[in-house]
Order: structure tokens, then sequence, then C-alpha cells
């Protein structure tokens, strides 16, 4: 689920090619400030066995999603509807039960309260990185 930040695309899209230290620093920084988001999703994800496991943090220093975003992986199917995450939207989800016909259950968000959570901190210590990669890189 990634959240955009404006303010840090334009920040990096400032700086131009970056040189690999430096991209390599401002990546572990993005993944410092990421960790606690990540710890967050997985936690409110401990009612399932497969899904904390499933999530995973990705970094970027280039182009318009630059930042940190937490992804699931695709191939835990349920954590999409569980998330929330369909056309319209809404607080419950169908599925087909054997012998039952379709049900109708609610949904367990998990991604979204992490990052909400501590998208601020992580907002702070991400431009924080970012003055320090352009302040290494030659910029005042």
């Amino acid at each position: 689920m990634p959240v955009e930040y404006p303010r840090l695309s334009v920040l990096v899209g400032e700086l131009g090619v970056l040189p690999r230290a430096v991209r390599s620093e401002l990546r572990r920084s993005f993944r410092a400030a990421g960790e606690t988001a990540l710890t967050k999703a997985r936690s409110n994800a401990g009612w399932s066995s497969r899904i904390p496991q499933a999530i995973s943090l990705r970094t970027s220093t280039r182009g318009p999603r630059a930042g940190v975003a937490l992804r699931v992986d695709a191939r835990v199917p349920h954590a999409r509807p569980y998330e929330g995450l369909r056309r319209g939207g809404g607080r419950s989800f169908r599925h087909p039960v054997f012998g039952e016909g379709w049900v109708i259950q609610a949904t367990r968000p998990y991604l979204r309260p992490a990052v909400d959570s501590v998208s601020e901190a992580v907002l702070a210590a991400s431009r924080d990185a970012v003055q320090i990669a352009a302040r290494s890189a030659g910029f005042r």
C-alpha cells in the first residue's frame, strides 16, 4: 500500500541523478524509517497465519514514487479482501463457503491503520534522509 508524499518526490526529483553511494544511504534511511510501519502492519495482521509473513517493505529513490511502500505478496489472495481493498471499499466482503453458499464477512484492515499511525514519523525521517543526501551530494 504505497503512500505517496508529493513533497518527498519533489525533493528527490530536484536532486537529479544521485551518486550510487548517496542513493544507497538514502535507501537505507528510508528502510529504517519504514520498519516501524512494517512491524505495526504485521502486528495488526497477527490474527492470520499467512498475511504477516507476506507483508514486505519496498524503498525507492527514483521517480514519482520515491519513498517507502508496504506491499503484500499476491500469493496470499485473502489479504486484499480483508484489508477492504476492493471496488467500492466497504466494511465487508462476500465469499463462498463449501456447503453453505455465499457468506458475508467483515474486513479486518491491517495496512491502513499501520500507515496512518506512523505516517508523520516516516515522512519526517524520510525528509531528513533526503536533506542529508542532498548535503552529501553538494547541495546547500
